[in-house]
């Protein structure tokens, strides 16, 4: 008697694009999946123009329809350069939803492309005025933030690799808390925990320096 073919009767499930879990979902994503796209557009794009919004609808004299359309192409382009990087910093196991990772970057994407527009871009209320700093400042306010960056610099220096890799990401970079803890492999918590130690740290160390230049 020949053998029966099990496969023929019971086929591989395939799952529908939209009954992937989020891991799926970016295993898709990092394969160059077209369903895993579509998903992706489908889940997600009303979240992204929802937060480009949120930080544009601030400065629509500034902004052109247009320019929301570049924040979402830059955004896109971002999730699939260098080896789709920040896709694949994205871990599920960690808690963080992907939805809230999505909007996050959605808004940097915003922010950044505000500032690619003007580096300060002008005010149209008295509370946005307040914000904005002077386009030119006065030259002994260069001199001085001058001189603190390069104490912070001096102090940073002695800090563990950690530490210095944490400031590069909340201070320069900007990055949030959540984006820290993906790029960094550790928890949110643990980045709140550190920034504020090596801020208490840091605080020290440049009033002791003072302290000494005064003495």
């Amino acid at each position: 008697m020949p053998r029966m073919n099990t496969t023929t009767l019971f086929p591989p499930t395939i799952l529908s694009p939209r009954e992937l879990t989020e891991g799926e979902l970016i295993e898709r994503l990092l394969a160059r999946d077209a369903e895993g796209w579509r998903e992706f557009h489908r889940r997600y794009d009303r979240l992204i123009h929802r937060c480009i919004h949120k930080v544009t609808d601030r400065f629509r004299r500034l902004v052109h329809p247009t320019d929301l359309e570049d924040i979402y192409g830059d955004l896109l382009v971002s999730l699939t350069t260098d080896e789709m990087r920040r896709l694949r910093a994205f871990d599920p196991a960690k808690g963080s939803k992907l939805g809230s990772w999505i909007g996050m970057l959605s808004t940097h994407a915003a922010w950044d492309h505000l500032r690619k527009l003007r580096r300060r871009p002008a005010a149209s209320t008295l509370e946005e005025a307040i914000e904005l700093s002077a386009e030119t400042p006065a030259p002994l306010d260069v001199a001085i933030a001058h001189q603190r960056l390069e104490a912070v610099r001096a102090a940073l220096s002695e800090f563990s690799a950690k530490d210095q890799e944490l400031v590069q990401l909340l201070f320069i970079a900007c990055r949030s808390a959540e984006e820290t803890a993906l790029e960094m492999g550790i928890s949110v918590k643990t980045v709140y925990s550190k920034k504020h130690k090596i801020r208490a740290k840091l605080r020290a160390r440049l009033t002791g320096s003072e302290s000494a230049c005064a003495a």
